[in-house]
């Protein structure tokens, strides 16, 4: 198969997130790395291009540049797509140049920096018709897709409670004081918005319950925390949540909670069943039954759904993680732009989309706002 071609703003030297980018990207061999716009820093940003093995032509001093000079190109030649992998206030404005110039986009989370961006934004993909995908990556584990599909058939009955808790440590000191880069821009208001650990993992717990549960949070009453000195932003915060159907449930988030390091985990409990994942032992999904002993899944192993099998990509017993969960957004949006290149349609869409950001966006502001009024309920 023709191999798509992929454009990258932000990911430079020294930078954790681009680096994941791109090894994910090319897990499944479907992409290719040609041209990007690395860094704010002009000189960054070609060096950094250089040293991935990028045509020097095609490492570009800023994303306006690159875009416009990936549109003169020859449509053989040019980028079919770009990744956007900057800090949050630097999402929507290479996204809306990028769509209005005729390039697909994949883009980080939480989508924009505030609401009103997403908005204008999801109206902007619309009068595009370009893809767009949101790396959400966690609903890209086979075990995440298995209790997806386990809930989707009926298995565990009507959904009565959830619990949900994403729990860090690395900010309980004072890190950005050090120069710490990932620190300091998630504290800044002007970078991040106005969710700290709210939009940085608050958004992954949100998108993984309704994307579990195929269920949406109706309210929230959220009680937040800023224990790191002088910060304004929320590091810390426990939201009580009511669903749809009437389902009940919580969701915990910390960077100040000493010792943990990436404890993101979800229990879902139904009438007949329940399922319990976590994501730092990734390839085991927990199930419980009110006439059957407890069972344990794993991908490739027995009594799978076919949406967990089809992204498990090596033996039984070979662990899948982080990068093989990355890999699964780029493979199902690259499967969906090859469609589209060929005038095919798919039959089913599986990766977040820029519906999911607003969604995320909202859950965002109506924690926010539950916070400032003494963790009232608020509506999504």
């Amino acid at each position: 198969m023709k191999k798509i071609k992929m454009g990258m703003i932000g990911g430079g030297i020294g930078s954790f997130i681009g680096d994941v980018h791109r090894k994910a990207a090319s897990i499944d061999g479907m992409i290719e790395l040609v041209c990007g716009a690395f860094s704010s820093n002009p000189k960054t940003s070609i060096e950094s291009g250089k040293k991935l093995g990028i045509s020097e032509n095609r490492c570009y001093a800023n994303y306006t540049e690159m875009i416009q000079k990936e549109k003169e190109l020859p449509t053989e030649e040019r980028m079919d797509f770009v990744a956007i992998v900057t800090p949050n206030h630097m999402h929507f404005p290479p996204a809306k140049l990028a769509l209005q110039s005729g390039f697909h986009v994949v883009c980080d989370k939480p989508v924009t920096l505030t609401l009103e961006e997403a908005i204008e934004l999801e109206q902007v993909i619309t009068e595009s018709g370009k893809l767009f995908a949101l790396t959400h990556n966690y609903t890209g584990h086979p075990m995440v897709k298995q209790a997806k599909a386990m809930i989707e058939n009926g298995d565990l009955g009507n959904i009565r409670k959830i619990q949900v808790q994403y729990l860090q440590g690395w900010l309980a000191t004072s890190v950005e004081k050090t120069g710490q880069k990932q620190a300091a821009w998630r504290i800044d208001p002007k970078k991040s918005g106005i969710g700290g650990a709210l939009g940085d993992i608050g958004t992954h717990a949100e998108n993984l319950t309704e994307y579990i549960t195929g269920l949406k949070i109706k309210e929230i009453a959220a009680d937040l925390g800023r224990f790191g000195e002088g910060r304004t932003l929320d590091d810390d915060g426990n939201m009580l949540i009511r669903m749809e159907n009437g389902a009940k449930g919580t969701i915990s988030i910390s960077q100040i909670a000493l010792g943990e390091e990436n404890n993101l985990a979800i229990k879902v409990y139904g009438e007949k069943g329940a399922i319990e994942w976590h994501q730092e032992q990734p390839n085991e999904l927990i199930t419980r039954w009110l006439n059957e002993p407890k069972k344990i899944y794993t991908p490739n192993g027995n009594g799978l759904y076919p949406q967990a099998l089809e992204i498990s990509r090596i033996p039984a017993g070979h662990p899948e993680g982080y990068l093989e969960a990355f890999a699964t957004i780029y493979k199902n949006f690259t499967k969906h732009l090859t469609a589209v290149n060929n005038h095919q349609s798919l039959e089913k869409i599986d990766y977040p989309t820029i519906q999911d950001g607003i969604r995320g966006m909202k859950f965002i502001y109506a924690a926010v706002n539950s916070d400032q009024n003494n963790a009232s309920w608020v509506q999504i």
